[in-house]
C-alpha cells in the first residue's frame, strides 16, 4: 500500500516516471490507484479550504 501512496503522490506532483507507472500497472490493479488518488484528491480540497477558512478569520 505504501507503494500505491508513494506512486500517487509522485503523480500528484508530476515527477512520476513512465517506466515506474507502466511498472506500477502492470503489477498493482489499478482500483488501488484510483481509490487512493480519489482519497488524496479529498484531503487536499479539504486541506485547501481549512487554510482558506482560517485566513478569513
Amino acid at each position: 500500500m505504501l507503494k500505491v501512496i508513494r506512486s500517487v503522490l509522485a503523480a500528484f506532483f508530476g515527477v512520476q516516471s513512465e517506466a515506474n507507472r507502466q511498472q506500477d500497472f502492470q503489477s498493482t490493479s489499478p482500483w488501488k490507484f484510483i481509490v487512493v488518488g480519489v482519497f488524496m484528491t479529498l484531503v487536499f480540497v479539504f486541506l485547501v479550504g481549512f487554510v482558506a477558512w482560517l485566513a478569513a478569520n
